[in-house]
């Protein structure tokens, strides 16, 4: 088998082993997530983020 036969092959093969996200890293983008919440809503930050966004859409009304 020619060099370049067996690179195309290795290529062909490792690109059929990835097909997409798994529940590991579902997990991680959920847990990321629910860290991003829980620290806007349990912390002043969150009323100051409240307060800006009513602000902004005061001005449209």
């Amino acid at each position: 088998m020619s060099n370049l036969m067996l690179r195309m092959l290795v290529a062909m093969q490792r690109r059929g082993d990835d097909r997409g996200q798994t529940a590991v890293e579902y997990l991680g983008i959920i847990a990321v997530v629910v860290a991003i919440v829980l620290a806007v809503t349990g912390t002043s930050i969150g009323t100051t983020i409240m307060q800006a966004i009513q602000t902004q859409i005061a001005k449209i009304k």
